[in-house]
């Protein structure tokens, strides 16, 4: 298949993200983690395939696609999903964070749109994880982390649109749900929503 103009191996049951990645380009993603399923849920990887726009992750890759990643109107679309996500959190995701470099790579700033945004709620009554609710983009990545790395289905997604969140247990809090403290729910969170209490202590004393 064509990549940005250049040629580029397909292997059997890849993903234009994939192909993309291994030919040395760069997409970006908030809901994708290479250790779980794809998802196709935050329309961040968008590009054209074909001269239609596509989610990367989760699009097929076939022989003779033509693949377009700087595509004006899948930018634009996506460049748009991340600035909504943005704009709805009480403040901006830490510099070292996947949304910031992601937001980075669109070249936002502050949001154009203002309006609602989520209420401070934090959980820190477990002693190696702490839960910032307020952080949390709803991009699924640690209930799937809990559910398909870890096995354990301590997370469950809650709520619909502006109040989607995630919760531990049936909303009762990581110290009593079924968390076994894996960490694997930190380690894929793209805004630090959900943090390891130690990393954390030493980030703010970096700062």
């Amino acid at each position: 298949m064509i990549v940005d103009g250049v040629e580029a191996e397909v292997p059997a049951g890849a993903t234009v993200l994939d192909v993309v990645r291994a030919a040395g380009g760069y997409i970006p993603t908030l809901c994708f983690d290479e250790r779980q399923d794809p998802f196709g849920a935050c329309r961040v990887c968008l590009v054209a395939v074909d001269g239609r726009t596509v989610p990367a992750c989760t699009t097929p890759a076939r022989e003779g696609m033509v693949v377009d990643t700087g595509d004006e109107r899948s930018r634009r679309v996506a460049a748009n999903v991340v600035e909504l996500v943005l704009s709805e959190l009480p403040e901006a995701p830490a510099e070292h964070t996947e949304l910031a470099s992601v937001a980075r790579h669109f070249g936002l700033g502050e949001p154009r749109w203002t309006g609602a945004v989520h209420r401070i709620r934090h959980e820190d009554d477990h002693p190696y994880l702490s839960f910032r609710h307020e952080l949390c983009i709803s991009c699924g990545r640690c209930v799937r982390a809990c559910d398909e790395i870890q096995g354990t289905f301590a997370l469950t997604a809650t709520g619909r649109g502006f109040d989607a969140n995630v919760a531990a247990g049936i909303d009762e809090g990581f110290r009593r749900s079924a968390c076994v403290s894996c960490g694997a729910c930190a380690d894929t969170c793209p805004t630090e929503a959900i943090g390891e209490v130690v990393l954390l202590s030493m980030l703010e004393q970096a700062s």
